[in-house]
């Protein structure tokens, strides 16, 4: 029986994982199945249960690991004593990264967290509403310091989120915009829309 093969510093449930999130990406959570994921490991299924559970659980760790690294980054963003345009251009920056380095995994929490089973939904969905409210409260303290136009601040975080979503569409074609050309013309766009 073929085992389990990971990389150095990595363990047999991460690498279940991250396969697992190129599979859901490119077949769909729904139509990717546990003997898929096998084939991508390169075991059989039955070995897979040695290290995970379920399907679900892999979208779970999937979705709350994606959650997990924005929150950090947000609360770090949030301590530091920049200015609002500073902090938002920290976040979409750090949007845009994950976007250009864990392109799998959050693809999946963008598109296949739905999926996921009660409680583990209602609070993947807490945390994202959590994540928009801290981040309107930077848009609205920019407006109160006329640092930002006077903008409805749930739109400004909705364009924002939306326009760094967009980026899947640049994993998809064969442009060839590097990463950095991609973030800076981002920044440029965005914050210029916000600031007064």
């Amino acid at each position: 029986m073929t085992k389990i093969k990971t990389a150095k510093n990595s363990s047999k449930k991460d690498l279940i994982i991250q396969k697992g999130a190129g599979l859901f990406r490119t077949k769909g959570f729904m139509a990717a199945s546990m003997r898929d994921l096998a084939d991508e490991v390169g075991v059989e299924a039955p070995s897979l249960y040695n290290h995970i559970g379920s399907k679900g659980e892999i979208l779970q760790v999937i979705c709350f690991k994606v959650a997990a690294e924005f929150t950090a980054q947000l609360e770090e963003t949030e301590k530091e004593n920049w200015n609002a345009a500073t902090k938002i251009e920290a976040l979409i920056r750090f949007h845009i990264s994950m976007m250009a380095n864990n392109f799998d995994e959050v693809f999946v929490a963008n598109n296949d967290w739905k999926y996921m089973d009660e409680p583990f939904l209602t609070n993947f969905l807490n945390q994202r509403r959590s994540y928009e409210k801290k981040m309107m409260a930077i848009i609205e303290a920019g407006i109160k310091k006329k640092e930002f136009k006077n903008i409805h601040p749930y739109v400004a975080v909705l364009t924002l989120l939306s326009a760094v979503r967009g980026l899947e569409y640049w994993h998809k074609s064969k442009k060839s915009i590097s990463a950095k050309v991609l973030e800076d013309d981002m920044i440029k766009h965005l914050i210029t829309g916000l600031i007064k």
